[in-house]
């Protein structure tokens, strides 16, 4: 079995290649791991996938897989997972603003500390501050949202069981939120661990000012499939059932203080239809309609779903299978 397996997601990334391989197997050497490292080309337009090829048959250990497309950093990782072999999966950037020196440290971590997940925290960085102040933003919130406790959760240098990425699915840009992904499909053991962050050496970064707005939006994704995915209902129905009754009764408020002037006190009073108030408790009614028949809806695709009964096992008793 091989001791560790080391996924890089690459895009345009030939200048550094090279130099990553080799400070990975000069680590790995040094302390005797068994390896492979798994060069995922996400589509570059230079010289990569050469460089990749050049790398596999001077290192048996070098694996490459080549999208036709650039489909992004959570496919590729995604892909990595899939194909990993290694006790231990370490992920980290072909950037070399990762440094392989880390991987003794997160290796020991998830083999003799039992963590299912450690994730690296770049308490030094040397990004421009542009960068720094959204990250520091969007850790605070998915912090707050998720309930893990970790620093860095966009670092690209993390260690997992071969367990948790044999049974978590990243898409998207959900890349970032791998944590809150192994949380939610009962990974809980998870740690940080401080690790170096290099200044980048070649080449500019391929994320803009978007990553932070799309992050979010994954956030928000990640935190209602994982708690409602299997219960739509759950979420929609007292949604829709508590707007249902706000509008219901501000509606039989109204019609009763219509009521109220015209039949006890016999004063002319406005028309029902000529109080604003009337057309947002209206509105509301409907709105609550909507949402209970979308968790209806919704409950029915998902007692439908193939997967709807699919739950991660993680251990069994004098079972065969």
């Amino acid at each position: 079995m091989t001791d560790i397996s080391i996924v890089v997601p690459v895009y345009n990334e030939d200048e550094s290649l090279p130099e990553l391989e080799a400070w990975v197997k000069k680590v790995m050497d040094e302390h005797k791991y068994s390896y492979e490292i798994l060069l995922i080309d996400d589509g570059s337009t230079d010289k990569s996938w050469k460089v990749i090829e050049e790398l596999g048959n001077k290192n048996s250990r070098v694996k490459g897989i080549k999208f036709r497309r650039n489909y992004g950093k959570s496919a590729a990782l995604n892909i990595g997972f899939q194909h990993a072999e290694g006790n231990v999966v370490i992920t980290m950037d072909a950037d070399l603003q990762d440094s392989p020196d880390e991987v003794p440290g997160l290796y020991k971590m998830i083999m003799e500390e039992g963590f299912d997940l450690v994730s690296g925290w770049k308490k030094k960085r040397y990004d421009p501050i542009t960068k720094t102040i959204p990250t520091k933003l969007f850790n605070w919130v998915t912090t707050k949202m998720s309930g893990i406790y970790l620093h860095d959760f966009n670092c690209g240098l993390k260690a997992y069981k071969l367990e948790v990425v044999k049974n978590i699915e990243v898409y998207g840009e959900m890349h970032r939120y791998i944590p809150v992904i192994a949380k939610w499909a009962g990974f809980k053991n998870i740690g940080e661990k401080v690790v170096i962050h290099q200044a980048r050496k070649y080449g500019t970064t391929k994320f803009g000012i978007e990553r932070f707005i799309n992050g979010f939006l994954d956030l928000l994704s990640i935190f209602f499939v994982g708690k409602f995915g299997k219960r739509p209902m759950h979420f929609f129905g007292v949604l829709g059932t508590l707007s249902f009754l706000i509008g219901f009764f501000s509606t039989l408020y109204i019609i009763g203080e219509k009521l109220y002037y015209a039949w006890v006190i016999h004063l002319d009073s406005r028309d029902i239809t000529d109080k604003p108030s009337f057309y947002l408790a209206l509105t509301t009614v409907i709105i609550g309609v909507q949402m209970f028949l979308a968790g209806f809806i919704g409950e029915l695709v998902t007692r439908n779903a193939t997967e709807r009964n699919s739950y991660n096992i993680s251990k069994k008793i004098n079972y065969n299978d």
